[in-house]
């Protein structure tokens, strides 16, 4: 059986697994605000599915987008979930011996993209102590070079919920100016952050946004997302997109009532998240040879250094997988370092994390004596 396919039959599984605990893909599992159900039901009930949604999104979508990130002045795309959003951007702006620079770890599909069009792919290091788990500006100004393309900044990062501070912002967009290049920012998780500033405000000439509404609004499944950016970058973007007949208007009905309920109902959402955090860290913190390296995250999930308990990410991963409890091994984000730690993913029921936290001594251990290591993605 070929790759993608014995990986399919893995997630087929997980999904019509019932009762599972999705611990491990940072989607949001609280429930909806009853609008947004409404919205959804409204469009079934009128059966609007049968008709295309414009081709850049419903114009409430994109005005709601762009004024809940504050860049009014720039134009919104949207699009069939963020990931689309970086295959198309990658596509339409990389050429082959261009350079695209992320970090390590990072989200991964973009470097896929980059590759696929003929870049060549430069990785900074940020994962350990001796990088404080963050991207200096200089260490990147140090990796650019005259064929840098595209810098793609996930803030917050994705997995370790390190968020750039205004300062970062500046010295990045700057460095990336200077360079002449375009800068992807991937802001998919700044909802859950302490503060975080956009890079746009700054370099909005050549900066895309990457917007998401998997995470916050609990979306995932839907596949809605969009870019945002200047009006000449949206126009090119959108003479020759992977969907010109416009995203699910499902999926866009959820997303437009969701930002018309968002002061309401997400500020439960987050608190929620950060409670779950404070119960993970606490336990934690009670295990020898355990440790969380980023607390607070600035993302609605956390990484759990497993390196000091003699315990490999995988065999944790594949214990708490025989109790229907997903979460995700490092080598999932990076190669380099992702034998060191799992992530877990906290924007859910707070009787599933502790269910997690209750179960880690004993799956710890038993962990610790299993020899074989199951087959991951």
């Amino acid at each position: 059986m070929r790759g993608f396919e014995v990986r399919n039959a893995h997630f087929d599984k997980l999904v019509n697994t019932r009762g599972l605990k999705w611990l491990g893909q940072n989607t949001n599992h609280a429930k909806l605000h009853p609008a947004v159900i409404e919205a959804m039901e409204r469009c079934i009930r009128d059966e609007e599915f049968h008709i295309y949604a414009p081709p850049a999104g419903l114009e409430e979508l994109r005005n709601g987008i762009t004024a809940d990130l504050g860049l009014q002045d720039l134009s919104a795309l949207v699009s069939d979930g963020a990931v689309a959003s970086l295959y198309h951007v990658c596509h339409t702006f990389l050429q082959p011996g261009d350079e695209f620079i992320t970090t390590d770890p990072t989200w991964n599909w973009p470097m896929a993209f980059a590759r696929a069009v003929g870049a060549t792919v430069k990785q900074v290091p940020i994962y350990g102590d001796e990088y404080g788990y963050r991207l200096a500006p200089q260490r990147l100004a140090e990796a650019i070079t005259p064929r840098t393309r595209m810098v793609y900044l996930v803030d917050p990062n994705n997995p370790l919920g390190t968020a750039c501070t205004p300062d970062e912002i500046d010295a990045i967009t700057a460095i990336v100016r200077d360079a002449g290049a375009m800068l992807i920012h991937d802001c998919t998780y700044r909802h859950f952050a302490y503060d975080h500033t956009l890079a746009a405000t700054r370099y909005p000439e050549k900066t895309i946004t990457v917007y998401s509404f998997s995470k916050w609004l609990g979306l995932a499944g839907l596949r809605v997302g969009a870019i945002v950016a200047h009006g000449d970058v949206v126009e090119r973007l959108a003479s020759a997109p992977p969907n010109n007949l416009g995203s699910s208007i499902f999926a866009q009905r959820a997303a437009a009532a969701g930002l018309r309920v968002k002061s309401e109902w997400f500020p439960a959402v987050l608190a929620q998240q950060r409670n779950n955090q404070r119960l993970v860290k606490e336990a934690v913190d009670r295990i020898e040879g355990l440790r969380m390296p980023v607390y607070p995250s600035n993302g609605n999930f956390v990484v759990i250094e497993t390196a000091g308990s003699g315990v490999t990410p995988e065999a944790l991963v594949a214990e708490y997988q025989a109790h229907n409890i997903m979460i995700r091994q490092g080598a999932y984000h990076t190669p380099t370092f992702g034998d060191r730690f799992v992530k877990v993913s906290v924007s859910v029921p707070e009787e599933w994390v502790q269910e997690f936290v209750d179960l880690l001594p004993t799956l710890l251990e038993r962990a610790r004596g299993r020899n074989e290591t199951a087959k991951l993605f």
